[in-house]
């Protein structure tokens, strides 16, 4: 367990209040819930706006619905540093993930205006507009703005009462209108906390996670058309069973994503999530079988390695099967985004100089920081989360570990400035 450190340039207090009084604005009796575009978001942002403005911020919404807080630095040349996350949440999702990140960010600014320091970079709290997936079946929304990444077309998804994007980013705030403004070139620096959404960190004692890399994510299609027959009469020998051929592929899978994950070419998972049958009835051999993987790596060509793997290995089972393997769709193909070697060093250094243990570490969750990845050097912190639970009302993490994660990204930031002082000096001899 993490040993509470009572000299920590943040109000560990301060931020833990901030985090349960946001976690109340949510769906009665389906706690915790702010999904992206609802009334509730609405009210959570609004909340937050309230408190960027307590802490003496200018706060702004850009044509992307990205809500900002923004401190002024001495040099306007020197462009922005970045901190934030998210504060939409999945349905009966947590009080942490990306909320953790927003307010950590918030109480670093505030911190360090408490502080009187004066930076010569100007520095932002941004909480991105619906990095979880949306009801438009899109995620990452406002950080795809801010990366020139919402393409014309995703405007047009509608949600399930036939709203479209386009339509749903203006309503809050946005201007898809005049979505080129929300780009920036201006970003030197982005830092992101996190709690893990996993087991690492707590079941090795390790107080923070530096994070080296954010997986690709590969889905895959595969769709098995075999013959429904009586599920008594026909001969085992006989069958077409396109429910077999499932599970076989399900089997082979888990099976060489073990292997592939222990080869040391960094974090690997691959998992079977949506398996369908039909006529999916329990005395009728399955005619049909669908299969969507996810597949997840730090390095994408292990991913593809396994992706062509899996593919030759359905075409078998299938022949062997006597059913016909009639799709094979890549539905998605992101790359891995690796985080910038030199924030990392920062976050590293300023972490152990406070006295916490760090573990370099993959991201195996998507988050805003991969889009952010595309305009600016871009880095996150973990910190450990009870049971590796997230995405669930059970979401928990210690405010110890929050605050030890805060002061990290404060001084890293406060270390990326002066070394951007220490560079014109440089220059200047």
């Amino acid at each position: 367990m993490m040993k509470a450190q009572s000299n920590l340039p943040v109000d560990g207090a301060r931020l833990w209040a901030d985090l349960m009084a946001l976690a109340e604005i949510t769906e009665p009796g389906k706690p915790y819930t702010r999904r992206s575009f609802s009334a509730l978001f609405l009210e959570g942002r609004a909340w937050l706006t309230r408190r960027f403005e307590e802490a003496g911020l200018t706060v702004r919404l850009d044509a992307g619905g990205n809500l900002i807080g923004r401190l002024e630095g001495s040099d306007p040349s020197a462009g922005t540093i970045m901190m934030g996350s998210h504060s939409d949440t999945v349905p009966s999702g947590g009080r942490f993930d990306g909320i953790a990140g927003v307010l950590t960010a918030l109480e670093a600014l505030r911190s360090l205006r408490e502080s009187g320091k004066v930076l010569k970079h100007a520095v932002e709290v941004v909480d991105f507009l619906a990095e979880e997936p949306s009801e438009h079946g899109l995620s990452c929304i406002g950080s795809r703005a801010m990366a020139g990444a919402l393409a014309p077309e995703m405007l047009d998804y509608r949600d399930g009462v036939g709203e479209r994007l386009g339509d749903a980013i203006d309503r809050v705030g946005g201007k898809v209108a005049n979505l080129e403004q929300a780009l920036r070139q201006d970003v030197a620096a982005f830092f992101e906390l996190h709690i893990e959404q996993g087991i690492v960190l707590e079941s090795r004692g390790i107080d923070l996670g530096i994070v080296t890399a954010i997986v690709g994510i590969a889905r895959v299609e595969i769709r098995f058309e075999g013959r429904a027959d009586h599920a008594g009469t026909t001969p085992m020998d006989l069958r077409r069973d396109a429910g077999a051929a499932a599970a076989r592929t399900i089997a082979f899978a888990a099976d060489r994503a073990k292997e592939l994950a222990a080869a040391g070419r960094g974090h690997f998972v691959a998992t079977a999530g949506v398996v369908e049958l039909a006529p999916n009835a329990s005395n009728v051999v399955p005619g049909q079988a669908r299969i969507v993987f996810d597949i997840r790596g730090e390095d994408q060509a292990l991913v593809h390695e396994f992706m062509a793997e899996l593919d030759e290995a359905t075409a078998a089972i299938a022949e062997a099967g006597g059913v016909a393997r009639n799709a094979w769709n890549i539905l998605s193909d992101a790359k891995p985004t690796a985080c910038d070697p030199r924030l990392r060093e920062l976050l590293t250094q300023s972490a152990r100089d406070l006295g916490f243990s760090t573990l370099s570490m993959a991201s195996g969750a998507g988050h805003d920081a991969a889009f952010v990845a595309r305009f600016a050097p871009s880095a996150m912190v973990f910190v450990p989360c009870r049971d590796g639970r997230s995405h669930a009302p059970e979401e928990w993490a210690e405010p110890d570990a929050i605050a030890a994660g805060a002061a990290a990204i404060y001084e890293a930031v406060l270390r990326f400035d002066a070394g951007a002082e220490q560079t014109q000096r440089d220059r200047e001899n």
